[in-house]
């Protein structure tokens, strides 16, 4: 058995901050690991479990490219797992077996946790344990046989047509006077909407990104995984009206490539980006408050209705499974029969 150790695992996951001023919300840099007796930390475990739960997190980082969500998730997940596994009496990586993972779940269950909690922490210790044997700490996979709940997905809730369309022409009235802000909100949210995209991967976008030529993004999304995502001539307008109109008042020293800035001049924060969206669907009678994932959501839903087939869709959203891809056919079909139950004679 092979445990890595201490000190090298500590040196791989510390992170350096963001370059320049915070933008509009003054977010800090995205935080890294969870320091020893923070909450996802090491603190207390058996040093062997500590180096291993470690070891992991750098992993998922600098190997699988995780985001910062992903990583503080797991991240707290195994750290609770191993905890449950110190309470049990097991102080090493090969005594993780299937009851005690079971064990841990019974206890997260029993405890009130949602279906989709526990199916995430359930993936969250396959994910570990998998790592571990490959990584020579374990002999086998405890958790090739751990089964968890399947987690229910309701529904997203879209935008009708008509609503996407007031959103976006009252974002595009507010950037008539020619300022910065509301040019940069009417642009993302054109891209949002034309693109599918996360708002991370909008939060991402740099000026090179943007082949206007061929209404083109190119989009680094989840695993550092890039595509190419097509958007329309509104949002290309829209972009380019930011970029020569908006994004020069804004632009700082620290600005860097971003193609969104904040306020300060700095890369645009998901929160900042969240805030525009929600303000702009309050500020639109009848709109549902949605986040900017509701876009997405949107997007996709109004593809599929527009005669796009699923595995387009997949790409542009960049889902690596289809069957992720498959909830917005649900959404399609429920209209359906609504359209059904409004028309037909005998619905």
């Amino acid at each position: 058995m092979t445990i890595l150790p201490l000190s090298v695992t500590v040196c791989l996951v510390s992170e350096t901050g963001l370059v320049g001023p915070a933008d509009d919300g003054g977010a800090p840099a995205e935080p890294g690991e969870a320091p020893p007796g923070e909450p996802g930390g090491s603190a207390g475990l058996p040093p062997a479990l500590a180096s291993a739960r470690e070891a992991f997190v750098a992993h998922l980082r600098h190997e699988r490219g995780a985001s910062g969500h992903t990583v503080r998730a797991y991240s707290a997940d195994i750290a609770a797992l191993l905890e449950h596994a110190r309470r049990m009496g097991r102080t090493s990586v090969p005594e993780l077996d299937l009851p005690v993972l079971r064990s841990w779940l019974a206890r997260q269950r029993a405890s009130g946790c949602a279906r989709s909690t526990l199916a995430r922490r359930a993936a969250a210790a396959r994910t570990f344990t998998a790592w571990a044997a490959r990584a020579g700490l374990a002999e086998a996979d405890a958790g090739a046989l751990l089964a968890s709940p399947k987690a229910r997905r309701p529904l997203p809730t879209v935008l009708r047509r008509d609503e996407a369309a007031a959103v976006l022409d009252s974002a595009a009235a507010l950037a008539a006077d020619g300022e910065p802000l509301p040019l940069r909100n009417a642009a993302l949210l054109e891209v949002l909407y034309a693109s599918g995209i996360r708002v991370a991967e909008l939060c991402g976008l740099d000026t090179d990104d943007v082949d206007e030529s061929r209404r083109l993004l190119r989009v680094v999304g989840k695993g550092d995984k890039e595509r190419r995502v097509p958007v329309g001539l509104p949002a290309v307008r829209a972009v380019r009206a930011w970029l020569q109109e908006g994004r020069p008042a804004l632009r700082t020293p620290f600005s860097g490539p971003a193609l969104f800035l904040g306020a300060r001049g700095g890369r645009l924060d998901v929160r900042t980006a969240r805030r525009v969206v929600h303000e702009r669907l309050a500020a639109t009678p009848g709109a549902p408050d949605l986040a900017p994932h509701g876009l997405r959501h949107t997007a996709a839903t109004h593809l599929l209705e527009g005669g796009a087939d699923l595995r387009s869709v997949q790409e542009l959203l960049g889902h690596a499974s289809l069957g992720t891809t498959q909830v917005y056919t649900h959404v399609s079909v429920e209209r359906l029969k609504a359209t059904y139950e409004r028309a037909h004679p005998r619905a």
